[in-house]
């Protein structure tokens, strides 16, 4: 066994050796934060503004914002032409929030049919309250004659003035009322006969309005194409530049 002698010399060394690394190590802790840290700290915008509540962005939420100011919005919110002319001149930065919960999401829906699309809206309903959704329904309520525009105009104005976040519209072929709904500013309306189309509008389009054929597609179809369209989202800035530029063309006739 050692004696005390040896013993006392190995501590020390021992204390001499942690008293030289220790500083070392804390210093190089300090100057070099993880890395996961410091991509977050710099990769996120400062927020000016959060305003993400809201599903429309009027003038009045960005008045008083100075140039290169970031605001946060909803993931789907919308801004009002003259909102959206503010941002553009004053180069504030858009920040959208999205949602942790992603797909599964809970959204408010409006929904409308005519006469020819009254039963594929009450199974429609079922679905999604089945799928978790609000479901505001604007009509019609029979298989009596009516006209598709009215139902079409009611759920894209419920999309554009922010009461629905989308809206889902079905006549004969899906197509009337997606040129009605596209007359509403701020609506982006799809017709889609397939899941893919259905995906494609929303990925690549920001559709916020889907119509729908009842006699172009079965009630299985429809299943799976609300399915798809709803737990789709828009997530690549490409993607988002080109819906800008509709939105930019749209405001050229409004004015």
């Amino acid at each position: 066994m050692p004696d005390d002698d040896t013993r006392d010399r190995v501590r020390a060394l021992v204390r001499d050796v942690l008293s030289k690394a220790m500083p070392a190590e804390s210093e190089a802790q300090s100057s070099n934060p993880p890395s996961s840290l410091t991509s977050s700290a710099s990769s996120r915008p400062t927020v000016t503004r959060d305003e993400s509540a809201k599903l429309v962005i009027t003038e009045d939420d960005v008045r008083g914002l100075e140039q290169g100011a970031v605001l946060r919005i909803a993931e789907n919110a919308k801004l009002t032409p003259l909102a959206a002319d503010m941002v553009n001149a004053r180069g504030i930065e858009i920040v959208r929030r999205v949602p942790r919960s992603g797909s599964k999401q809970q959204k408010t829906i409006a929904v409308g049919a005519d006469h020819g699309g009254y039963a594929m809206k009450e199974e429609l309903k079922a679905l999604l309250t089945e799928l978790g959704h609000r479901v505001h329904d604007f009509g019609t309520n029979s298989e009596s004659a009516v006209d598709y525009p009215d139902f079409a105009h009611a759920v894209a104005r419920a999309v554009a003035d922010g009461s629905a976040e989308v809206g889902i519209m079905i006549d004969g072929a899906g197509v009337g009322s997606a040129m009605t709904a596209n007359k509403v500013p701020g609506v982006r309306a799809a017709a889609c006969y397939s899941v893919e189309v259905a995906r494609n509008s929303r990925e690549h389009n920001d559709a916020n309005v889907l119509t729908l054929g009842s006699k172009t597609i079965s009630g299985t179809e429809m299943h799976e194409i609300v399915r798809a369209w709803l737990s789709t989202e828009i997530t690549e800035d490409r993607h988002r530049k080109r819906v800008g530029k509709i939105e930019a063309i749209e405001r050229q006739y409004q004015r």
